[in-house]
């Protein structure tokens, strides 16, 4: 039940360190308090709250999500001064403030989408340049420079020279080291089983953004398939009468029943195989070597085998 109410409510599970979460939040401090700096240089406080908001939401992106692909330079750039643009030119044309600010999100999120820049706090810098008030309205086309422009580029440079000292945050995400095969002579288009291109197909075809870029799908795949390389269950884990698996689990792989202890020597099995070329062969190993051979425990449930 618990576990069906995170899935509706959206909670992930927290596999972010402490130490990454300390860093993130100095981040956050750094960058918001230069740009409170500079924008309370060209409006008063009351103003460069509505303003300073959406750097705020860009603060948490950048720092705590720096790899994903709303929080890259065009992405920041693009979707906070092209979101400017249509806020203000929405203030200038539609006499109606309920309706310009409606229409100053909405335009801004259809043209973020068409120039690739994505970037959700735009939609709060096309809204404050029409409910900023009388000195954000004063500033007609120049808020484009002052404080948007500046703003950016403060909080792209803090970015880049905060999370250069650690070199898995790098900024912006192809500076970062990345995640390198064990074996990279291996490293090709083709990971593991699944081709390159099949991992960009399926991305592709989500019928909506995804918060997640190609290099990232490609290294999550490249450690899921290093981890599966090497994982094996311990000997103590080996249980007469049950199922092991050696391979994938679509048909391809090998299983073998453990069907006695050799003896007196516990550390003696008897197996039978299963599935394979070498179906229904008997054969005696050590617990040691079956533990090794095998990757995962099965069970035959629903007319096909599934992991347990």
């Amino acid at each position: 039940m618990q576990y069906r109410f995170s899935q509706l409510a959206g909670i992930q599970r927290d596999t972010t360190q402490h130490k990454e979460k300390i860093i993130s939040a100095i981040g956050g401090f750094v960058s918001i308090l230069f740009i409170l700096l500079i924008t309370l240089s060209f409006v008063e406080m009351n103003s460069a709250g509505l303003i300073v908001a959406s750097m705020g939401a860009s603060a948490v992106l950048l720092f705590a999500v720096p790899h994903g692909p709303l929080s890259q330079p065009w992405p920041v750039a693009g979707g906070h001064l092209l979101s400017a643009f249509v806020g203000i030119s929405c203030y200038l044309l539609i006499p109606n403030i309920l309706l310009a600010a409606s229409m100053a999100v909405g335009l801004s999120i259809a043209v973020m989408y068409y120039c690739r820049c994505i970037h959700p706090p735009g939609g709060a810098t096309a809204l404050s340049a029409v409910v900023g008030g009388a000195e954000v309205h004063a500033l007609a086309y120049e808020y484009l420079l002052t404080p948007v422009l500046l703003n950016v580029v403060v909080i792209l440079l803090v970015a880049i020279v905060f999370n250069y000292a650690f070199s898995w945050r790098r900024y912006p995400a192809v500076l970062a080291v990345q995640l390198k095969p064990k074996d990279e002579s291996a490293k090709s288009d083709n990971l593991g089983v699944i081709p390159k291109v099949d991992l960009e197909f399926a991305l592709k075809s989500i019928q909506s953004f995804t918060d997640i870029s190609e290099n990232e799908l490609e290294i999550i795949y490249q450690a899921a398939t290093q981890h599966e390389a090497i994982r094996h269950l311990k000997p103590q884990d080996i249980i007469l009468g049950h199922y092991y698996l050696h391979g994938k689990n679509n048909g391809n792989g090998v299983i073998r029943r453990v069907i006695d202890e050799s003896g007196d020597d516990k550390d003696m099995i008897i197996y039978k195989v299963i599935t394979g070329s070498d179906r229904k062969k008997t054969a005696a190993t050590s617990r040691d070597a079956f533990a090794l051979w095998a990757k995962h425990e099965v069970v035959y449930k629903d007319k096909r085998w599934s992991l347990k």
